[in-house]
């Protein structure tokens, strides 16, 4: 039986873990450089600035969703998805599903006017299930990023 819920402090390491291997399904492995206490105060310090539930099959955690408001000038704060994953033996089960679907009911709690997030272009499985949901898949805008 799979159960959601929100992520607490104590789910970091394993949320950890189940990052790890999302970066090296999407072939960074090396990329993943946030450390745990970064991430724990992060999420869970003073001024939380990501949020997240977690999926569990016997009281392991199988997948999740992590999530951050964004501020658009032209729509309002939105939801912002960073990541969401099932562990690789627990796909195909609607695990994802059941995750995606409580993002959105956390938005409409929120009262946000949407979700956005990436996709990798090469990742089918991903921009299929997407598709599920009627997603507006941009090709107008290219991904910029700096480190400092």
């Amino acid at each position: 039986m799979i159960t959601l819920r929100r992520a607490e402090r104590k789910d970091c390491k394993r949320l950890l873990e189940l990052i790890q291997e999302l970066a090296t399904y999407e072939k960074a492995p090396n990329e993943v450089t946030v450390t745990l206490k970064h991430f724990e105060e992060s999420g869970f310090g003073k001024q939380p600035v990501w949020w997240g539930f977690v999926a569990e099959e016997n009281n392991i955690i199988i997948g999740f969703a992590l999530y951050y408001i964004r501020y658009s000038t032209w729509k309002g704060q939105r939801m912002y998805l960073e990541d969401i994953l099932v562990t690789e033996k627990m796909r195909g089960k609607k695990i994802g599903s059941l995750l995606f679907e409580r993002l959105i009911e956390e938005a409409k709690e929120k009262k946000l006017n949407g979700i956005v997030w990436q996709v990798l272009e090469w990742n089918e499985p991903a921009i299929n299930f997407y598709k599920k949901y009627n997603a507006h898949f941009d090709d107008e805008w290219i991904n910029v990023s700096i480190e400092v």
